[in-house]
């Protein structure tokens, strides 16, 4: 069984977090959010004349073509394509966008509510305290995360916030993606304090001159060197 000690990390300014396997269980993305859309799917040809959904259909159609060499011509023809995605979990933006507005209605009804692990409302206040702007950074559409953490189980917590950037700012496994994001917030990139459970993305961060932390949550395997279980582990200066 592995035993973990507090990391300290020194001059923080700005901590970005992940969401999956670091705010939040994966189980809740797998086990509740996903299947709740695959169910409700079909709502989008309802919805067909949101704004919202249009874009992100029209986004849908010209990906299809590009990676797929899939022509795309009607509505249910688009729906099918987004829900394989989903399925193979895709890490598309219209995938995500649609995935958004499903979610809105599940949290809005009140059948959803946001996972988030019981110490994080507590260990971001005291961030906050500190001076510590947060961020948040996720596949998932801003839309959806604004959804999950202003409907979670610990309340509303999209005012501790500043920032939520998604696949729209760039691939989570890119380099110049958190160089962008160190310009967006206006800090240098060794400020800025990286949460996440994925290495891929933590080797992207460091590669970018920003300070990285694993979560090793349930069902993750430490594979950095500074990894913690949970966010009570992180000290940050």
């Amino acid at each position: 069984m592995l035993t973990f000690v507090t990391m300290k990390f020194n001059n923080v300014k700005y901590i970005l977090t992940d969401i999956e396997g670091t705010t939040t269980s994966v189980k809740f993305v797998y086990d509740e959010l996903f299947p709740y859309f695959l169910e409700n799917i079909d709502r989008l040809e309802d919805l067909k004349s949101n704004k919202v959904v249009q874009e992100a259909f029209k986004a849908a159609v010209h990906l299809a073509n590009k990676l797929e060499s899939r022509r795309l011509k009607s509505v249910p023809e688009i729906i099918a394509t987004l829900k394989r995605w989903c399925e193979e979990d895709k890490k598309i933006t219209p995938l995500k966008t649609v995935q958004g507005v499903i979610w809105e209605q599940g949290y809005q009804s009140g059948e959803i509510k946001g996972h988030v692990y019981p110490e994080v409302k507590g260990e971001i206040e005291k961030w906050i305290s500190k001076g510590i702007k947060l961020g948040i950074f996720s596949s998932g559409s801003v839309a959806a995360q604004k959804l999950l953490f202003g409907n979670s189980v610990q309340g509303d917590l999209t005012p501790f916030f500043q920032n939520y950037f998604d696949t729209k700012t760039g691939g989570k496994k890119e380099v110049e993606t958190y160089k962008t994001i160190s310009e967006i917030v206006n800090l240098e990139p060794q400020t800025i304090l990286f949460l996440s459970d994925i290495v891929d993305e933590l080797d992207s961060a460091q590669n970018a001159g920003m300070q990285t932390c694993q979560l090793v949550r349930p069902g993750t395997e430490k594979k950095w060197d500074k990894a913690v279980s949970d966010f009570t582990e992180i000290i940050v200066e």
